[in-house]
């Protein structure tokens, strides 16, 4: 099936990321829908995308990697952030760190009580179920036979091991599974993994469904607008080289171009806040206050120190260490190059009187350089990230101009909230602890960053707001829910637009309490499901006889 500017779809899933992948091969399911996906990025073939530890190699690239910038943060000092972004079909799903972590009970039923229902916990875990296929961990909340595979990667760390004694030495609890609805405590992470490669969404979902008749996939081809006629959404106008194209949508689009883009893409076609569409020259279509607010990431510190003996990632990823450690993955998927770079996780709560966790740590047996390029040192080295599990915090993704091909407007107010602030000098002090605990002393060098002069809250607050940086989870910019900032329901139906959803990370009202990827695919799961328990209407759009 070609797509051009005469073809009409039942629907038509913008973004071919980690949702837009889930819902294109979902959707395709049934034959008798046609389904077109569409992809501004390129379709990369690279064998070394399987590779996890490749995963240092992508960022920053622009065959790969969208490489958003925010603009000047006053609440970090007036500095500029990347903001990495999967440029290629399976999107950020393709190029991210791999590690798998759903969030609290409590994320999921606070959604529900703010006026979503379905989105309770309850809810939620059979569509964590419906994805995964879980290796090493079981219980009632875990998912096998799903077409993602989610395992603990690798054997033991002898550095990841002492700092988990250190943690065990400080009164926490080890947890089998964070993932099981009870997140608190100390452990080896989970990752989307099968035998030492990625278990990439592109290839888990959209692969097999590739091979159905029903289902067009095309990338290179940026969505500029979408078409409205009168209050419905009937299709989207998109991009192939030169050539401007239309492609219509008989029941609905899906806009899954995640939390940077799906508001970009709103507020092109003239859906998102009355002043700003004004102050970027674009017409009114709908006004719409939410698009493009809300925008949460999880803002990290990160801790830097030397490590005593040649153990870590960074000396076994170069020179003479590199081929034997490429030799025994080519063997077998093992070794440094089978895992990704942050091994062992914390889920702590800042103080005693705390009910659930508001702290995660990840520790990684390498130290690197800033947090944008991930480049391995070159002397043995740890790090200990921590961000503020919840960040009150909250910025703005916006347009800036009608130019469909210039990046938004992000101000993301990093460190606005005093809260956000407070948690990262608590997190900092309790990573202090962990890797000076005496279980660490066989390992433990010098103390790189901040640095060992660095040590009152003020100096703490300092570093946070100078060296601090994203830790890519970026979510909320289309937020869920039933108040007039809201950009879509709990069906994720655009308020005030016929035929439109947006499914993917933007919609989550609140952040979810960990790496946010486990999450969007849940979101992209129950979404497809409630398209196809709704099945829209087929409506012949207009100029299209019936």
């Amino acid at each position: 099936m070609s797509a051009d500017h005469t073809a009409v779809h039942d629907y038509v899933v913008v973004g071919g990321g980690a949702a837009g992948c889930i819902v294109a091969a979902r959707l395709s399911a049934d034959p008798s829908v046609r389904v077109l996906l569409l992809e501004a990025g390129a379709e990369r073939r690279n064998p070394l995308l399987a590779v996890p530890a490749a995963e240092v190699l992508w960022m920053g690239s622009p065959r790969y990697d969208w490489a958003f910038a925010t603009e000047p943060d006053p609440t970090i000092g007036g500095r500029t952030v990347r903001i990495p972004r999967g440029r290629l079909l399976g999107g950020s799903n393709a190029i991210n760190g791999m590690l798998f972590v759903r969030g609290q009970r409590e994320d999921y039923d606070d959604w529900a009580a703010q006026g979503n229902p379905g989105w309770g916990w309850d809810d939620v875990v059979p569509h964590f179920r419906a994805l995964e296929h879980a290796e090493g961990v079981s219980g009632p909340t875990r998912g096998t036979g799903g077409p993602v595979v989610v395992s603990r990667p690798g054997r033991d760390d002898e550095l990841c091991d002492a700092f988990l004694d250190a943690a065990d030495a400080l009164g926490h609890r080890r947890n089998p599974d964070y993932n099981s609805g009870e997140q608190e405590g100390f452990g080896y992470y989970q990752a989307t993994l099968a035998a030492g490669k990625r278990s990439a969404v592109v290839h888990t979902h959209l692969g097999p469904a590739r091979r159905r008749p029903n289902l067009t996939v095309l990338t290179d081809a940026p969505v500029t607008t979408l078409r409205l006629d009168g209050g419905r959404c009937t299709g989207v106008r998109y991009r192939r080289g030169r050539r401007e194209l239309t492609a219509l949508a008989a029941r609905e689009v899906v806009l899954c171009a995640g939390a940077v883009q799906s508001p970009q893409i709103l507020e092109l076609s003239g859906i998102g806040p009355a002043e700003v569409l004004a102050a970027a020259g674009i017409p009114v279509a709908h006004d719409l206050p939410g698009v493009g607010e809300n925008y949460r990431d999880h803002f990290a510190v990160r801790l830097k120190w030397r490590v005593r003996r040649p153990i870590t990632f960074n000396e076994r990823t170069r020179g003479w260490r590199l081929l034997g450690e490429s030799a025994r993955y080519l063997r077998d998927g093992a070794g440094v190059l089978g895992l990704p770079t942050a091994l062992a996780y914390g889920f702590v709560r800042s103080s005693p009187e705390l009910t659930r966790p508001d702290l995660q740590f990840h520790f990684a047996p390498a130290s690197y350089g800033e947090a944008a390029s991930r480049r391995f040192d070159t002397a043995p080295g740890m790090t200990l990230g921590v961000y503020p599990l919840r960040p009150a915090s909250a910025g703005s993704i916006h347009v800036a101009s009608p130019d469909p091909t210039a990046p938004p407007a992000i101000r993301p107010r990093f460190l606005d909230d005093d809260e956000d602030v407070r948690l990262l000098v608590a997190g900092a002090r309790i990573a202090r602890q962990l890797v000076e605990n005496p279980r660490m002393d066989a390992y433990r060098g010098a103390e790189l960053v901040p640095g060992p002069d660095v040590r009152t809250d003020d100096e703490l607050v300092a570093f946070a707001r100078e060296r601090g940086d994203t830790s890519y989870h970026p979510v909320g910019t289309c937020r869920m829910g039933i108040d007039p900032p809201a950009v879509v329901d709990h069906r994720l139906r655009v308020h005030g637009v016929a035929g439109l959803r947006v499914v993917d990370a933007s919609v989550m009202p609140t952040m979810v309490s960990g790496n946010t990827n486990a999450a969007a695919l849940m979101i992209a799961e129950k979404g497809a499901a409630m398209i196809v328990e709704d099945r829209a209407p087929v409506v012949t759009p207009p100029g299209v006889k019936g």
